[in-house]
């Protein structure tokens, strides 16, 4: 169950600035892209929403509204699709177990194993913060490093990730701002979550022993 929980935790934290939209609507007027680009609002948004709805499964064709883009650029987006599925899958299939262990526990059929006096969901969300507090410390100071190194370890041996503009256009209304902002955002949901489940743990653990 710590990996259960771990893996809900992270797979939740990608999934909400993805899944919530206007969180890259906001970003077109902060970052003056119609302005940058010489693409409008409308525009814009079409072709992130296109691009999102291929990424998730709801299109099978992959389009960009009126922007161009190449074979090769639309190959690098077949591939960020599968790792987008597989997030919300992991989320999907983490969400259930927790569900089902919580209503176990309600009904008294289950009690889920503690070691030390805490929680596996504890463990799971410490050993998270940990990591994560980590990387964002040896991230610090030198994003771009730590995006190329994100792209070797999830497009091993592609370099398609690697945008030209003049034929995929996509990548001017996608600067890599809003690809920090997004990193930022994982990290503070990640933390946040982490947090509920430590917390949650100590209340438990206090109203157990104040029972007692």
């Amino acid at each position: 169950m710590i990996a259960v929980t771990a893996l809900f935790i992270l797979s939740l934290s990608i999934a909400v600035p993805i899944v919530f939209r206007p969180f890259y609507y906001w970003h077109i007027n902060l970052l003056d892209l119609p302005q940058q680009t010489g693409f409008s609002y409308g525009q814009i948004k079409t072709a992130y929403d296109e691009m999102l709805d291929f990424c998730f499964g709801l299109r099978s064709r992959f389009s960009t509204g009126d922007l161009r883009f190449s074979e090769s650029g639309m190959l690098h987006f077949v591939d960020v699709r599968g790792l987008f599925l597989l997030d919300l899958a992991v989320l999907a299939i983490t969400s259930l177990i927790l569900l089902t262990a919580h209503l176990l526990k309600r009904k008294g059929i289950a009690e889920l194993y503690r070691f030390n006096g805490h929680t596996p969901g504890y463990y799971g969300a410490e050993l998270l913060a940990i990591i994560f507090i980590m990387i964002t410390l040896l991230s610090l100071g030198n994003f771009d490093r730590t995006f190329v190194i994100f792209h070797r370890i999830f497009f091993p041996g592609k370099t398609n990730w690697i945008f030209d503009p003049r034929y995929d256009q996509i990548i001017d209304v996608l600067p890599e701002v809003f690809f920090r902002n997004c990193a930022i955002a994982i990290v503070v949901i990640l933390i946040c979550l982490c947090v509920y489940f430590i917390v949650r743990d100590y209340k438990i653990r206090k109203k157990e022993n104040t029972v007692v």
